[in-house]
């Protein structure tokens, strides 16, 4: 097409194997690469190319004085900062290396320039360019569109190094500004509703959890569907021994452990099992053919595992629409936001577990060790009830949840309704202090022998006293665990 190419090491020398003539950048700049490699670009020649305005007499003029000359198309990949540090065996400065400096100012100067230059940088983009080249067809909006895709790039670049330093920098609280980077895993179908579009971005090249997750089966998966994965998979990490979670529009309606992974995923689905048709199930341990012998008998929407046996896939592709995830841990976990009109709200994540050594039992009776250890599964279970929340769990399993109530009461009617007999002998969970009497008594009146609550209501005093006078125990934490 009559270009001239000048390129960078190691471009060209792909270029060059090509055979495709392409000559050094130092040849236009008539300055060598200098700092090992640190500084090639970063010169007048490139960014007065790059910056003059073709309809300025005295841009074209300024070019001509100092004998430089006009860039028309600026390429440039980055170098791969993101793909670098999420490996673990990467060093510091071998991660600082790769942040690209050169690359980002030829991309902003090359779009901000965009009526004149045009700026690639994405390779999805080169076959159309080269198209809209060939026709010359190369529109004002498909420059203004690729100028966007430029600045869009170089914002993610810089919000990626930013959170890597602030993730190794001692200082803490919230930075003055904070960036946020995104980049598109799909499209969905639509959102939470059929009229509202939505897309799925993913916070990093390996961001683990749903960011990493892959589909092994089934079809794709709804803006609801990822919200419902996100809230089990949440939940099932809470424990160390095997978990499986049920989830129904982000509250659980299922959550159990058992020494047996199929155990937990049974005790799971028999706290709820109406609730729990459609719902989306997440298991802490590789999903073995146990297990998968009882998700394949009911309508499931999501399968959630870390992996998955050989054996089991097989028996849950008789379900080719359920779709079934294997996604890693975490990578990293900076802060939990949220949009609201015209602006979005940060906050670190609800990472406290369990400690109970700083709970308080302020009943005459002391728990036993068999309900400590149901009060501490109720207790991070209603964690992730909407609120207003409350959980009754006996034998290793949640029995009755009461989700997203406008009072405490109903949230206990509920779960005890929910419960039926299995409340008898039971332990209840509140996220946060019981406001008045009411909401405790109605657990102890189903047969409820522990209370774990966060306290702190002035009307403490009056729910201790049914407590008490209920033989009950009551374990207070000092914290609560709204989720709205």
């Amino acid at each position: 097409m009559g270009f001239e190419l000048y390129s960078t090491g190691g471009t060209m020398k792909t270029l060059e194997e090509a055979s495709i003539e392409v000559q050094p950048v130092s040849q236009l700049t008539g300055f060598p690469e200098i700092l090992d490699g640190r500084v090639k670009t970063l010169h007048p020649a490139v960014h007065a190319g790059l910056l003059a305005r073709r309809d300025l007499p005295e841009d074209v003029e300024s070019l001509s004085e100092h004998g430089f000359h006009t860039i028309d198309l600026a390429c440039v990949n980055l170098y791969p900062f993101a793909e670098t540090a999420q490996r673990p065996d990467a060093g510091f400065e071998e991660v600082v290396e790769q942040i690209d400096v050169g690359g980002p100012a030829m991309l902003r100067a090359a779009a901000k320039n965009h009526a004149d230059v045009i700026v690639v940088v994405r390779p999805e983009r080169y076959s159309e360019v080269l198209g809209a080249l060939a026709a010359d067809t190369v529109s004002v909006d498909l420059r203004r569109s690729l100028a966007a895709e430029a600045f869009a790039h170089t914002a993610v670049y810089d919000a990626q190094i930013a959170a890597w330093l602030r993730g190794r920098s001692p200082l803490e609280g919230f930075p003055t500004e904070l960036s946020l980077a995104g980049t598109l895993a799909q499209h969905l179908r639509y959102g939470e509703n059929p009229h509202q579009h939505a897309a799925f971005y993913r916070v990093s090249p390996e961001p683990g959890g749903l960011g990493s997750a892959l589909l092994l089966q089934g079809t794709e998966l709804s803006y609801n569907n990822i919200q419902d994965a996100a809230a089990a998979y949440d939940l099932v990490n809470e424990f160390s021994e095997p978990a499986a979670a049920i989830v129904k529009h982000t509250n659980p309606c299922g959550l159990a452990v058992a020494d047996k992974l199929a155990d937990a995923y049974r005790k799971a689905y028999e706290c709820d099992s109406t609730s729990a048709f459609g719902g989306v199930v997440a298991l802490n341990r590789e999903l073995d053919a146990a297990t998968a012998e009882q998700i394949v008998v009911v309508f499931l929407e999501v399968v959630v595992a870390p992996s998955v046996t050989e054996t089991a896939r097989e028996l849950l592709a008789r379900k080719p629409k359920l779709r079934l995830l294997v996604a890693p841990p975490v990578a990293t976990r900076e802060f939990q936001l949220r949009t609201v009109p015209g602006g979005f709200l940060a906050q670190t994540w609800d990472g406290r577990g369990f400690d109970r050594a700083a709970c308080k039992v302020v009943s005459k009776r002391q728990p036993s060790s068999d309900e400590w250890a149901e009060l501490e599964l109720a207790w991070l279970a209603a964690k992730h009830v909407k609120s207003n929340a409350i959980v009754i769990a006996r034998e290793g399993a949640t029995v009755g949840v009461g989700a997203g109530q406008m009072s405490r009461v109903e949230a206990a009617e509920m779960a005890v309704r929910r419960a039926g007999d299995r409340a008898r002998g039971a332990v209840l969970a509140s996220d946060g202090f019981f406001p008045f009497p009411d909401g405790a008594s109605v657990g102890l009146e189903a047969g409820i022998t522990a209370i774990i609550q966060p306290g702190g209501s002035i009307r403490d005093k009056e729910v201790l006293e049914v407590v008490n006078a209920a033989g009950a125990a009551m374990v207070t934490t000092g914290e609560r665990h709204f989720r709205h």
